[in-house]
């Protein structure tokens, strides 16, 4: 009789909590977050193209010849000198001072 008297208690207590409602407890903690998939390789760059053959210098010209010089003219002949003038005739003193100035060359 006393587990039938349990059996019934506890089917009574049971109905009774079906009827009152709780509030919800605080939320548990976040899952962890899945790992990423693994990335994929990028391509490869191509090579780079070589660079084109530098072109040659052109030939230079001969320098052309250099002229003589003309010849240097001869020496003009000298002129003779001219003929000297005579003194001209001199004047009588008079008590003044006389100034002579002599004849240019």
């Amino acid at each position: 009789m006393r587990v039938t008297h349990l059996i019934a208690a506890t089917l009574a207590t049971l109905s009774l909590s079906a009827c009152f409602t709780l509030p919800a407890g605080p939320a548990g903690p976040q899952g962890m977050t899945g790992d990423t998939g693994a990335r994929g390789s990028s391509g490869f760059t191509g090579a780079t193209g070589n660079t084109g053959a530098m072109g040659s210098t052109g030939a230079t010209g001969t320098t052309g010849a250099t002229g003589t010089t003309g010849a240097t003219g001869g020496a003009g002949a000298t002129g003779g000198t001219g003929a000297r003038g005579n003194a001209g005739p001199q004047g009588t003193p008079s008590g003044s001072t006389v100034v002579v100035v002599p004849p240019r060359q």
